[in-house]
């Protein structure tokens, strides 16, 4: 998206790279957003039984699926509203570089929805109907934010939709398929994640600030300033690495989570790489070590409650 040039009428032809094009079409290093909070949802509810394991693939998949559904939306809808060239940084580029059809783009992402939605399906029968209702709320907050009249990404709203619904609400239903339930313990471990996944989401809209503003967006990081969207980051970071160490004193989580501090150092790396870089390329770097923090963070916590389950 960092780019101030629309796309040209330049005819586009199908590309005949193969599976590398159409596997980098799906952002490849963002699904583990999706897969990470599945995981710590279904190793919370560990400490409440046996594990479904055709659940937690169910859950795991559907939730990829809409992710890279998600991305494709936002390829199509970039493109169509000329704000991806074949410059642009941080794209999946498979329509301005990779020359596959939108429409191609867009088939394929709603395909993705509609095996979500039969995996879904299942999962209801399995647990409840009433989760259809979330279910779809979800699959129409990906579609929504880039896709309708009003993108939710042009908003200041972004990185709240992306933190709740791709971080919390996912923890918070794969420990409910699981369960049957969602306890006050499964919502405030999910709350870091909630962070960290809306902090994914703000580093690219600090990424890519300049050329969101020439283009009309409004997302908080052009409201308030990119020193400000940086220090900002900052106290998400260390909000998430806090509210850890405050449930192991208050005796929600056990004493191995700690170990997400481990992921300091990759924290630390992204907040000194946006504060040096100035073009999105510089920032480039800065973006992959915060999606890296999310990653390595949700691990880490999810293997300090599976130490806490089997060792306490």
């Amino acid at each position: 998206m960092q780019t101030n040039l629309q796309h040209t009428s330049k005819p586009v032809v199908e590309s005949n790279r193969g599976f590398q094009v159409w596997w980098q079409m799906t952002r490849p290093h963002t699904l583990t957003a999706a897969f990470v909070p599945v995981l710590l949802g279904t190793l919370l509810a560990l400490t409440h039984g046996k594990i479904h394991v055709g659940l937690f693939f169910a859950m795991l998949i559907a939730s990829l699926l809409i992710q890279a559904a998600t991305n494709m939306f936002n390829e199509y809808y970039d493109f169509k509203r000329g704000l991806d060239n074949e410059h642009s940084i941080g794209i999946g580029g498979t329509i301005v570089r990779d020359g596959i059809k939108p429409k191609t783009v867009m088939q394929l992402a709603l395909s993705l929805y509609g095996i979500a939605l039969l995996i879904g399906v299942y999962i209801c029968m399995s647990t409840s109907w009433w989760l259809a209702a979330l279910g779809l709320v979800c699959m129409a907050v990906g579609y929504l934010y880039t896709g309708g009249p009003f993108p939710i990404a042009y908003t200041p709203f972004g990185e709240i939709f992306a933190g709740f619904f791709m971080g919390m609400l996912i923890i918070l239903i794969s420990f409910f398929i699981q369960t049957g339930m969602v306890t006050t313990t499964s919502v405030l471990i999910s709350v870091p994640i909630l962070v960290l996944v809306g902090a994914i989401n703000f580093s690219n809209n600090i990424r890519d600030l300049d050329g969101d503003k020439e283009n009309g967006r409004k997302t908080l990081a052009i409201l308030i300033g990119k020193n400000r969207a940086v220090t900002l980051m900052a106290y998400m970071f260390g909000f998430s690495f806090l509210w850890v160490l405050g449930l192991i004193i208050t005796g929600v989580a056990p004493i191995w989570t700690v170990v997400v501090l481990l992921s300091i150092p990759k924290a630390t790396k992204a907040i000194k790489g946006f504060r040096a870089g100035v073009s999105a390329i510089q920032m480039a770097p800065a973006m992959k070590a915060t999606a890296q923090t999310n990653t390595i963070f949700g691990l880490l916590l999810a293997i300090g409650l599976f130490l806490g389950y089997f060792i306490s």
